[in-house]
This record gives structure tokens, sequence and C-alpha cells, in this order.
């Protein structure tokens, strides 16, 4: 069986409910916003990978990406839904700053307008991070990163000598899946 690509997850996860939101915002049917949230979680997803590469391990997607790797928050940080921003804060910021050379490629190529595909992108981005925290969280686990103080993966350590020599390129790689074309 084949793994899931990530656009299938985050369409996966957007739910019907969503994705009639996002037609209504792009004027077509189910199966065009499908498709055009599939080119824009796609190019999200190189928009990723492409900043990921300047900046190198240390750099904010790094750091986000072991962020969203952590487990949710649970107790008294979740009073008041705060568990949900706080867990996507940096990946949030990351994907924020991306949104827009997205919504710029997005519209080149698809003949949409950038300020709609703007708006779609501030649809998708709750979901996109929520299926990224997911697959960050099973590629910590399976991946064996060397452990800070806290257990989890240091933000720039070296991996573990069972991780095989896995990078962020090959960790974002990894969790995003079929994203980088």
């Amino acid at each position: 069986m084949s793994e899931s690509s990530f656009q299938d997850d985050v369409l996966g996860e957007l739910g019907d409910e969503k994705l009639t939101e996002i037609a209504g915002l792009l004027g077509t049917d189910t199966d065009g916003a499908r498709a055009a949230v599939s080119e824009t979680v796609g190019a999200m997803a190189g928009g990723l990978q492409e900043k990921a590469a300047a900046e190198g391990e240390d750099g904010e997607v790094g750091q986000a990406v072991a962020e969203a790797a952590e487990p949710p928050l649970q107790g008294v940080a979740t009073l008041g839904g705060l568990g949900g921003l706080l867990g996507g804060g940096m990946m949030a910021g990351v994907l924020a700053k991306v949104s827009k050379p997205v919504a710029n490629a997005v519209a080149k190529k698809t003949g949409i307008p950038a300020a709609t595909v703007s708006r779609v992108i501030e649809v998708l981005i709750p979901v996109v991070l929520a299926v990224f925290a997911k697959r960050a969280a099973e590629g910590k686990a399976g991946t064996g990163g060397a452990p800070s103080a806290g257990g989890a993966p240091a933000p720039g350590a070296a991996p573990a000598a069972g991780a095989g020599g896995a990078g962020l390129g090959d960790l974002l790689g990894q969790i995003l899946g079929g994203g980088k074309k």
C-alpha cells in the first residue's frame, strides 16, 4: 500500500464543509476546489522546502519542524483553545511568510487571482498545520533524532546513529511526501 500524499491528507482533514467554503471563494464546484487546494498545498510544501534549504538546519523552518513534532500541550495550557494556537506557533508564522509567494505562484499557474488564492490559503493554514503536526510527530517517532533534555530532538542537533543521517531536508521530504516537484 502506498502512503497518502500530503495533499491527500490535507484534503481529508479539510472535510466537505471547508471544501465547499473554498469552492465558494473560488466560484467553482468541489472538484475545482479540490484541484486548487492540491495545487496550493503542493506550492506551500515546495515553498517550505525551498526556505529550509536556504536557511539550513538551524533556520526558522528547522525550529518550526522541531516544535511541530512536540506532543500537543495538555492540561491548563489547553484551556480556552490556546493549545491549538500554541501548537502551530512557529510553523504558522513560517506558512504565513511563504503564503504571498505561494499565492502569486498559484495565481500565475492557475489564472485564479492572487487575492483569492490568499483567502484560500487563510482557510488552509490551520488544516495544513494539523496535518503537518501529525506527520512531524510520526516522523519523529520513526527517526530517533538526538534527544535534548526534554526528550525531543534539539533544534539543529545531529541525528542519532540510527537515524541514517537524516537532515532537515530529509525530514521535510518525509513529512511533506509528494509536495516536492
